[in-house]
């Protein structure tokens, strides 16, 4: 399993939450998505990870965009 934390701009509300989860969680190989709305923290676990572009593109889809990503 691979996990990947990244913060979203512009969520302002449970729906917006719930968007980015959805668009996120339709990604191949994505296991599971948390997501918090008091700090734009999107946590994406999957089986082999998923690329930033593909992330950043699903988010963009959501109507957010990725505000930084951790590289820790």
């Amino acid at each position: 399993m691979s996990t990947q934390t990244f913060k979203v701009a512009g969520m302002t509300c449970q729906h917006c939450v719930a968007s980015v989860q959805e668009e996120l969680g339709e990604l191949p190989e994505v296991t599971n998505v948390e997501v918090s709305l008091d700090n734009g923290d999107v946590t994406v676990t999957s089986e082999n990870g998923i690329s930033e572009e593909a992330a950043s593109a699903a988010v963009q889809e959501a109507g957010y965009t990725v505000a930084e990503w951790n590289r820790s």
